[in-house]
């Protein structure tokens, strides 16, 4: 039976629920791991050189505090779908919920640098987590018709989480005087500003507890009951139950549980498509894109900026990168995939070439000379806006559809922990090749960036408008 005689069969294909409200609840509430996964990555810019100033260490140990979150990213994604398969959907969201609150805590309140380094790691543990479990779980539990637009949730909620994060840390720098060591509840603001992650997180766990469990997950321990209250709860009661049911368990039976050796072949060790996902990968992370996320508030600050305007031009690149993920949204299956990249690629050549010829000039009295700041701030919004209405959104959408069936989980998971260890990369060398010219690190980006017009050019197919069955 074909997929549209299945839809029609079953009702699924046009299920429109009929309490959409609160189908968009569950949907909103399991993204609230996206917020987090958003916030707790960027809320480190507020306290990069409080920690500095109060550990007394150097760039290179500071970068690797900073980065080593991205340690705990790898394992928790990694790990997330087991355990997801093994205790649910929502137990796995309770986890992380935990996960976030514990690091919030144990990173508001360290002893030495040794623990702060190890409550990111836990953080990091939580992000990764929320980042495989939140859009798995919103595929699972949203009407099929619907399915496109909730599972948009999950990276309108990352990339608000990051606007927030700033927006917080801007107010707490304020309220401390402008100084990130300056005092507020007894703490010092940097210690704050990494805290407040306690209140979303524990919003999260709360919230998992009003929201049901993925009906494919109760199908595959036997709670058939259970998945038939909840499938008519989001997809309506005029859906025939049986053939829903029907319909997930063929699809869970037919799935070929890809592996590691299901990649293997070519020339090079992987198969070709193997190696064009983790050129996407690591194209996205090589322009730089977390620098703008991790160490902008450092970075305006190294050529002159006040701290506190520094916070709020991260938090205005912040609302750039929302305005550009809502481009992506709507254009992306409007224009297409490799458009966009393009697109996106000249725009962040453009604006990372701007940003290394500003910072090539000497400072005067601890500034950059007025044009060329002007120049470099500009600059730095045009390429998070181009990278977030491009790269930022296409490459998951790439990642998601350009692999065949028999290799996609797998592949996606090689593909993702490519992407994790090219953050990682730029994350902990931006510190010392900024000592080192930081003129000379933007041009290096800006290469990435121009190198990754013909790589798209050459070796990236369109997914736009194909079924996922034609990719090969």
């Amino acid at each position: 039976m074909t997929s549209t005689a299945q839809a029609q069969t079953s009702g699924a294909g046009a299920a429109h629920p009929d309490h959409l409200g609160h189908v968009i609840f569950i949907a909103a509430a399991a993204a609230m791991g996206g917020f987090l996964f958003g916030y707790d990555s960027s809320v480190i810019n507020g306290a990069v050189e409080a920690i500095r100033d109060r550990y007394d260490i150097g760039s290179a140990a500071l970068a690797q505090v900073i980065a080593i979150a991205l340690i705990g990213c790898a394992i928790g994604a990694a790990t997330a779908g087991r355990i997801a398969d093994r205790i649910g959907r929502i137990r796995c969201m309770q986890i992380s919920a935990v996960l976030f609150t514990v690091s919030a805590v144990g990173s508001a309140l360290p002893f030495a640098l040794y623990d702060l380094a190890f409550w990111r790691i836990v953080g990091g543990f939580a992000i990764g987590m929320a980042s495989v479990i939140g859009p798995a779980y919103i595929a699972e539990v949203a009407p099929p018709a619907y399915r496109g637009r909730l599972g948009s949730f999950q990276q309108a909620a990352i990339v608000i989480g990051i606007a927030i994060s700033q927006l917080v840390n801007w107010g707490l720098l304020n309220a401390a005087g402008g100084d990130q060591r300056g005092k507020l509840m007894g703490l010092e603001a940097w210690q704050v500003m990494l805290g407040v992650m306690v209140i979303p997180a524990v919003l999260y766990g709360l919230l998992s507890f009003a929201i049901p469990e993925s009906p494919r997950f109760l199908i595959s321990v036997g709670k058939h009951e259970r998945a038939r209250e909840i499938l008519t709860e989001v997809e309506g009661d005029k859906v025939d139950l049986d053939a829903r049911v029907a319909e997930i368990e063929q699809a869970m039976k037919s799935e070929h549980k890809s592996t590691f050796k299901d990649l293997l072949g070519g020339s090079f060790f992987f198969k070709p498509i193997v190696w064009v996902g983790i050129g996407l990968s690591v194209f996205q992370q090589f322009v730089g894109i977390n620098v703008a996320f991790y160490y902008s508030s450092t970075l305006w600050q190294s050529v002159g900026v006040d701290p506190t305007d520094s916070f709020f031009y991260s938090f205005t690149t912040s609302i750039i990168n929302i305005v550009g993920t809502v481009i992506a949204m709507i254009f992306v299956d409007r224009v297409g995939r490799r458009p966009l990249a393009l697109i996106g690629s000249v725009g962040m050549v453009i604006g990372l070439a701007l940003e290394a010829w500003a910072f090539s000039f000497d400072l005067v009295d601890g500034k950059l000379p007025a044009a060329q700041g002007w120049t470099a701030l500009i600059a730095a919004h045009v390429f998070v806006l181009f990278f977030a209405l491009s790269w930022g959104v296409v490459v998951w959408v790439f990642l998601g559809e350009m692999f065949p069936n028999r290799i996609r989980a797998a592949a996606l998971g090689v593909a993702a922990s490519a992407q994790w260890i090219a953050n990682w990369a730029i994350t902990a060398s931006f510190p010392s090749l900024a000592d080192w010219n930081l003129s000379a690190t933007y041009v290096i980006y800006t290469v990435f960036a121009a190198l990754s017009i013909p790589f798209v050019l050459k070796y990236v197919k369109e997914t736009k408008g194909k079924k996922l069955e034609e990719m090969g």
